[in-house]
């Protein structure tokens, strides 16, 4: 596999309102080392769990993911990484990597949980190169506001409407519209012009 299968460590940049699916969020993570920003589109129950986690907000009771972390320290399980190994059709596949003292266990994840997980255990996020180079997306400058939006209402500030409207557009207009998203910091938009340029790649 070559380059392919290097493990890339990954930084959580921000969470922002989707401005086309109504109830989605962006999680945007980003490399560690370098200008690549992964886009990926998660519910707002997971947006939620990870948003008061980072802010450390303390919910009343405890969260689906605050259960997992009691229920693993309680029995001196740790999770050690999460590493998002595949993509497929544009879903991306997580593993915990739990280790009891004794052995490792991977363990099978949607990625908002395992983010969500990752927040609480303060363990390391990680992905594959075969994976930044497909579905990432490279900004200029590192200006992402971190959580700015996570509690207001989504704005349109789009001038193509996101549903299946890329389609029609040249691939110069998409690259233009593509650096628009960016800037407006619309990185769920970004992420469907970004499909629809790699769908044409591949054709």
């Amino acid at each position: 596999m070559g380059n392919d299968m290097k493990k890339i460590k990954l930084d959580i940049v921000g969470l922002s309102y989707s401005q086309t699916q109504s109830g989605a969020y962006a999680l945007v993570l980003g490399e560690v080392s370098g200008r690549r920003r992964l886009p990926i589109i998660i519910g707002s129950f997971e947006a939620q769990a990870i948003a008061i986690e980072i802010e450390k907000m303390t919910p009343s009771r405890p969260l689906t993911h605050d259960l997992f972390k009691s229920l693993g320290q309680a029995f001196n399980i740790a999770v050690q990484e999460i590493i998002i190994y595949n993509l497929v059709d544009g879903i991306f596949y997580s593993k915990l990597i739990c280790y009891d003292g004794k052995k490792t266990v991977e363990i099978d994840a949607r990625t908002s949980d395992a983010i969500a997980v990752s927040v609480r255990f303060d363990c390391p996020i990680y992905t594959y190169e075969f994976i930044l180079s497909t579905a990432g997306i490279v900004i200029e400058g590192n200006d992402f506001v971190y959580l700015e939006n996570i509690n207001e209402t989504p704005e349109e500030k789009t001038n193509v409407s996101a549903t299946g409207t890329f389609n029609s557009l040249s691939t110069d207009e998409l690259k233009t519209h593509l650096q628009q998203a960016l800037a407006d910091e619309a990185y769920e938009r970004a992420a469907k012009i970004r499909d629809e340029l790699n769908k044409r790649k591949a054709s």
